[in-house]
Order: structure tokens, then C-alpha cells, then sequence
């Protein structure tokens, strides 16, 4: 299938040559901030320019945003909802194009662009459900004649900021709870990838001026690190929710803290899959295969670490390399390509810095690594997907690389891979391949994987959103997307009403007057 990315297609999602970066609900602001040119990776062209938010004008957002909240949380729940099921319908009307803006502007594969958006009419369709179901819990009360309950309340103004490699599902997996819990979101999206943010705000002012949606319910500000202090900052933003690498959740984290605001925060992953001498080696190969190769390993849950049990070492190392010679590399909108572009010319550095580091510690490689060149590689950001072969302490080891590189390590026993597993400062994904169901409940018993993510005969990618998707240590903690992570996104009140004649006080206490 030709790769050639159809511009008329920038039109049909509101985007011209210059865009503003600043919308509050279905206005758009003027953009007096600092001016973003939105090159694509994949052939280096300049797509679109977008003028971001300066202070005044994020200021001016959230306190439409603040105006907004006032009226849009005494909507009912399920009328909210209806509202999110129509963005779904309208999603599904765009879902080509904007698949096709998602992969040209970030660089993941045409299949991978198109999933994205699916993930997004998947969260719509989830977050409808959910709109007639955030319950509260009955309580029994110690005293006669009373009944004690809990119940959720919408927090206020969310605020969201977004990494680069998901440009608009992780948005969406933020801002459909957040509307139907009855918040309202102010997106700072990745400066990397500014036009598919504008695609989405237009998208979504579509339906919001169909149902009379307040003005400020949905709005973006475009911008570098800068927004994002102003954001974190902001007493007037109760939850932050920032995806991006652990250096800067430390500093939403610390940010947000400082001011007793809450804070979801997705962080980095270093992701392993232990390779069982029970396992079915065929389908570990394809799952590991996406997990390291997938999205040119520039997902937060990309395979980075494959464990694999010595008797079964030489035979699976063997087999990848194989494979690996088998990916083709090249424009992402062309179906027949199963790996694109890294981001920008910086990620390529960062790759080569990695390749550097492990040959310094003694690497050896099994797939060779380098930058590509020639026809179709015009934009320098083309890397081949390696494998090393390295010990797990090592310091390039324990960090990660977004980028395409699989580190290969031996074990002897379960007990020994699970610890190389756990051996690492992150703790995203995480996955076995073993037909052996004693092997499959340790790695998934409370000494077993200690990531938010454990899956079995599966990779590390690919996460449904109808489980709540995040990680433990320095990946955060927090919660996006299905399962109850709604909570996130409310405040909980517990509530005791008296309906007898006497006031008795809790735990038997007397006071008389």
C-alpha cells in the first residue's frame, strides 16, 4: 500500500498551514506564546506550524475552564455520558484520517496509527457505560437509626499533559472519564505533535456545539515544559495526570505535591519478559517481536529486557535474530513496513548513546544496530531494531532507551529471572511465557512481578482499556483508564444522616449538658 501521506486530509481535521495552539472549549485564542513547526519523522517535512499558549493565555483557558465546571457538573452523569458516546460516533467518522495524521506526525505504523484512535472509541464506549455507574457504598452505622454512606463529587479542573509516542489515546483515556465524572480538562499536549492535538479539539467541538456543552468544558494549550510548570503549579487544577519520562514525574510529582494537589502520573517502563524453558517458544517470538520492535520501541510499554532460561538461550537467540532479519523498515503509512521512524533526530542520538554505553560494558550483539540511510531515509530518524546480549546490573541496562534495542539475559531458575524482573527502578509491564502453571502463578503471586502490569503468554504491549493501566515504583503509581481508576477523578464524601429522635455520638461517647 503506498506510504504517500494525503495533505487534503489536514483540512478535513480543521488544520491549515498555521493553527493556534489555544482553544478554550470552542473558541479558539490567538496563540501569543512560542511558535511550534511540526515536522514529520518519516520523510522530514514540514507539516504545519502551530503558535502556542504564553502565561496569559493558559490563565485566560483555565479560568474558562473554572466557569465551565460550575455548570457542567450539575449535568446529570448519564447526559454527560450521552455526550462522550457521540464523540465516539464521531471518532469512528474520522477514524482514517486522524489514524493516518497520528502516523504521519509521530511516526508509528499506519496499523499502529489506526489502533490508536480505536483505543479511543474503545475508552468513549467504556466511559458511557460508565456514566450510570459511579456508585457509592453503604455503610453500617454503629448508632440506632442512622445510615452512614460514601459518594463521589466531580474534583474540578483536570489537567492532563501527554507524551509524544501516544498523541491522542492517552488524552482520551483521561478526558472521557474525567467529562463523564464531571470534570472538565485542560490538555497540554506534546510540542512534538501539537496537530494531533488541534485534530481532537476540533473533533470534539463538533459535538460539544451540537448539545450546547458549556464553552470551557474541553481546552488545549499548546506549549513546551514552561505550560506545564504553569499547569503543575496551579492551585486552581486539583489533578494533574502527566505521562512522560521519571525525570519529569519527579518534578510534576514534587510540583504538585508542594501544593496538596493529587497527581496520576505514567512514567517510564524498563519491561521484561521471562522466556520459560516450558514456554512455547514459536508464540513468544511474535509477542516479543511487537513488544521490542513495535512503534520503533517508543512505547511506554515496549519489550526492552528479554530473560531467558539458559537451556532454551542459544536456540531463542537464534530465532529472534532471525526474525529481526525479516522486520522491514521504512515509512510508516506504508502497510507493507512494520517499523518507522524515531521521533526526531534527538531519540536517534539517544539510541546511538545506548549502543555506545553497551559496547563500553562489554555487550555483544546479536542484531547489529545503526542509523539508516539513502532513499526513503531522508529524515535521519530511521534506526535498525538490535539485540545484546548484557547483564541486567548494568548501568544502561537499569535506565531506558526509547528506542528499538532488546537486551538479552540468562537465568537458571524462576526464582532468578523473577529477581532480574524486579531488578530495575521501574515497574510498568511485565510478562511470562511458560506453559508451567506452577512458573505462572509465582510470577503472578505477591513475590512474583512487582509491575502494575503481569501478564502470561502475552508481551509487555497492548494493554485494554478496560483494566486500569499504570505502574509501581519510579512508573509512578497511578491509574489511567478502565477498572475503577475513575476514582482518580472525583472527590469521596462520606455522609451519615440521623433519622431518629436522639443524638447519640459515636464510639459510646457521652456528653451531657
Amino acid at each position: 500500500m503506498s506510504g504517500a501521506f494525503d495533505r487534503s486530509l489536514l483540512s478535513s481535521l480543521g488544520i491549515s498551514d498555521e493553527n493556534s495552539g489555544v482553544s478554550t472549549g470552542n473558541s479558539w485564542l490567538n496563540g501569543q506564546g512560542e511558535s511550534w513547526k511540526s515536522f514529520s519523522p518519516v520523510d522530514g517535512a514540514l507539516i504545519a506550524t502551530v503558535r502556542g499558549a504564553n502565561e496569559a493565555e493558559y490563565n485566560t483557558v483555565v479560568e474558562k475552564a473554572e466557569a465551565a465546571f460550575e455548570e457542567w457538573r450539575k449535568w446529570p452523569a448519564p447526559q454527560r455520558g450521552e455526550v462522550v458516546r457521540q464523540i465516539g460516533l464521531k471518532l469512528r467518522e474520522k477514524k482514517d484520517a486522524l489514524g493516518r495524521l497520528v502516523s504521519y506526525e509521530m511516526g508509528k505504523s499506519l496499523q499502529e496509527g489506526w489502533g490508536e484512535v480505536q483505543e479511543m472509541i474503545d475508552i468513549c464506549d467504556f466511559a458511557v457505560g460508565l456514566s450510570r455507574q459511579l456508585y457509592g457504598l453503604t455503610i453500617a452505622s454503629e448508632r440506632p437509626n442512622h445510615r452512614m454512606f460514601e459518594q463521589w463529587h466531580p474534583l474540578g479542573v483536570v489537567g492532563i499533559i501527554s507524551a509524544f509516542n501516544f498523541p491522542v489515546a492517552v488524552w482520551s483515556w483521561n478526558s472521557m472519564i474525567a467529562w463523564v465524572c464531571g470534570d472538565v480538562c485542560v490538555w497540554k499536549p506534546s510540542e512534538k505533535v501539537p496537530l494531533c492535538g488541534i485534530a481532537c479539539q476540533h473533533i470534539v467541538q463538533e459535538v460539544f456545539r451540537e448539545n450546547d456543552v458549556p464553552e470551557g468544558v474541553s481546552n488545549l494549550v499548546v506549549g513546551d515544559y514552561k505550560v506545564g510548570e504553569l499547569m503543575t503549579a496551579d492551585t486552581r487544577v486539583p489533578l494533574v495526570s502527566a505521562t512522560g519520562s521519571i525525570r519529569m514525574g519527579k518534578k510534576v510529582g514534587a510540583a504538585v505535591a508542594g501544593r496538596l494537589g493529587k497527581t496520576i502520573l505514567e512514567l517510564g517502563g524498563n519491561n521484561a519478559i521471562i522466556v520459560s524453558e516450558h514456554a512455547d517458544l514459536d508464540m513468544a517470538l511474535r509477542g516479543i517481536i511487537f513488544g521490542a520492535a513495535g512503534t520503533a520501541g517508543q512505547r511506554c510499554t515496549s519489550t526492552r529486557r528479554l530473560i531467558i532460561h539458559e537451556s532454551v538461550y542459544d536456540d531463542f537467540k537464534n530465532k529472534l535474530a532471525h526474525a529481526y532479519q525479516q522486520l522491514v523498515i521504512g515509512d510508516p503509512l506504508d502497510t507493507n513496513n512494520h517499523v518507522g521512524p524515531l521521533i526526531d533526530r534527538d531519540a536517534v542520538n539517544n539510541y546511538l548513546h545506548a549502543i555506545e554505553e553497551i559496547k563500553k560494558a562489554g555487550g555483544q550483539f546479536a542484531v547489529e544496530g545503526g542509523v539508516l540511510e539513502g532513499e526513503g531515509y531522508e529524515s535521519g530518524c530511521y534506526v535498525k531494531p538490535c539485540i545484546a546480549e548484557v547483564q541486567n546490573e548494568w548501568e544502561i541496562v537499569q535506565e531506558e532507551t526509547f528506542a528499538p534495542i532488546l537486551y538479552l539475559i540468562k537465568y537458571k531458575t524462576i526464582d532468578e529471572a523473577i529477581g532480574y524482573q524486579n531488578g530495575v527502578k521501574q515497574g510498568l509491564s511485565s510478562a511470562i511465557m511458560t506453559l508451567n502453571m506452577r512458573e505462572a502463578e509465582q510470577f503472578l503471586s505477591p513475590w512474583g512481578s512487582d509491575c502494575g502490569i503481569a501478564n502470561v503468554n502475552i508481551g509487555t504491549s497492548g494493554a485494554e482499556i478496560g483494566g486500569a493501566f499504570g505502574g509501581e515504583k519510579e512508573t509512578g503509581g497511578g491509574r489511567e483508564s478502565g477498572s475503577d481508576a475513575w476514582k482518580a477523578y472525583m472527590r469521596r464524601q462520606t455522609c451519615t444522616v440521623n433519622y431518629g429522635s436522639e443524638l447519640p455520638l459515636a464510639q459510646g461517647i457521652t456528653f451531657d449538658v
